[in-house]
């Protein structure tokens, strides 16, 4: 079965005065109905001008989108009653308490069942009850959240959504988030925490300076790069006994341990220690930050090593 589009863009682009550095330039992007994608990179990479653009807050330089089969610009109307949106920033009425914005919101939207809006209250551990200026950062975004989920709907885009909430809220997140997905929903994630994308993402694109630098799958990122090996042998060895040895970089020596980094099969590492009494081994993943310095160099371009690892799994 062929993956049906839910968010599309052909040569997106923002650029504000004639001659300002592009807040987006020439996005080209497809997100599939049912997947939860991230959207990664550094403050300022312009991934709040690609959601602004997205739900037609802003109108786009260059090229165009589409949402749920609809033109951006001329179904805008349409497609937001069919979107749950959480921005970066939550700005309410400040005299209202949490339980008037969810009641007024709710009689916006119309179609909304109260049971599953409690349920969210009681789930993030959200207070209504107090006023919209009284609330933390934290609480702000629970509330943007409640909002965002309330009506179900079939495509939610969040932009940095965990900010101020504590681990186990966000675990509570991401909870919700595979829930929406398990119900056919789409989810478009923003953020800069690059583990909060491996944690709940199957894509992700990276962003950086306005422009795409690549849409990969999380595990093929993870499984083309490195791994921390440490072997640990019963009596001292020279680091030469693994010099030169293919996929072998940053080799260290401490004690009768040796310390790399590994990329690439591990048969090769077996035949260069063969002679040698192993006592242990050890093997850590690396974290996607680790990944993600790996994939890219000072310039943000993808380092040719890696990028022919990429190719090689597809």
């Amino acid at each position: 079965m062929n993956a049906v589009a839910v968010i599309q863009t052909s040569g997106l682009g923002k650029r504000y005065g004639h001659k300002g550095q592009p807040a987006l330039a020439d996005l080209s992007l497809t997100v599939n109905q049912g997947e939860i994608f991230g959207y990664l990179g550094p403050n300022g990479a312009g991934k709040t001008t690609t959601i602004r653009l997205l739900l037609d807050f802003i109108r786009p330089t260059t090229g165009n989108a589409q949402m749920l089969g609809m033109d951006a610009q001329t179904h805008s109307l349409d497609i937001r009653r069919r979107v749950g949106f959480l921005p970066g920033e939550l700005s309410l009425w400040e005299n209202q308490t949490g339980q008037q914005i969810i009641a007024y919101m709710a009689a916006l939207r119309g179609n909304v069942q109260k049971p599953y809006i409690r349920q969210l209250i009681d789930r993030l551990a959200f207070d209504p009850s107090k006023v919209m200026r009284s609330y933390s950062t934290g609480n702000k975004r629970k509330l943007g959240l409640i909002l965002a989920l309330m009506h179900q709907p079939e495509l939610l885009i969040l932009d940095e959504p965990t900010n101020g909430l504590d681990p186990l809220m966000q675990q509570t997140f991401h909870q919700l988030m595979r829930e929406a997905q398990a119900r056919g929903a789409t989810i478009f994630l923003s953020s800069h925490i690059l583990s909060e994308v491996q944690a709940i993402c199957e894509r992700v694109a990276i962003l950086r300076e306005g422009k795409l630098r690549a849409v990969e799958r999380v595990t093929d990122l993870m499984r083309v790069n490195f791994t921390w090996v440490t072997l640990t042998f019963r009596e001292p060895v020279s680091p030469s006994l693994l010099a030169g040895v293919a996929g072998v970089s940053e080799l260290s020596s401490q004690g009768n341990a040796l310390k790399f980094r590994l990329m690439g099969d591990f048969d090769p590492i077996l035949r260069a220690v063969a002679n040698q009494y192993v006592a242990d081994v050890r093997v850590q993943e690396p974290s996607l930050e680790e990944v993600f310095l790996t994939f890219y160099d000072g310039n943000g371009k993808a380092a040719p090593r890696v990028a022919h690892e990429l190719e090689a799994v597809r």
